[in-house]
């Protein structure tokens, strides 16, 4: 069964299932020059189930917090693309979702010396 994110409104709940912001962030990852790949060794969520696209969403306090775990790509700046990454999960999660974003935190697992 999927975890959702969920958020009161004045008509209303926000229901959003945590996989469907993943893929969000996985689409706002993917684009970020100097980015390599997923990283393989990913552990599991607290629930037991395998993270979703390498990225672990949890709710905290009425707002998101994020995690991303990937590759950088051979001859980029870890810290500048790190910061990237996070610039763009911000706004596509964000945006997409109307949930705060609390914090995006960036894990490279290595390096891809493949393009």
């Amino acid at each position: 069964m999927a975890e959702y994110m969920t958020r009161a409104e004045e008509n209303g709940t926000i229901h959003i299932a945590e996989d469907v912001i993943a893929a969000i962030v996985a689409d706002a990852v993917k684009d970020v020059e100097g980015v390599g790949a997923a990283s393989q060794n990913v552990g599991e969520q607290k629930n037991g189930k395998k993270a979703v696209r390498n990225v672990r969403v949890e709710q905290e306090d009425g707002s998101i917090a994020v995690d991303v775990f990937l590759m950088a790509r051979y001859g980029y700046a870890i810290p500048e693309v790190a910061r990237k990454v996070q610039d763009a999960v911000f706004n596509a999660v964000g945006g997409m979702t109307g949930f705060p974003v609390k914090e995006v935190n960036v894990h490279i697992g290595g390096i891809s010396f493949n393009e």
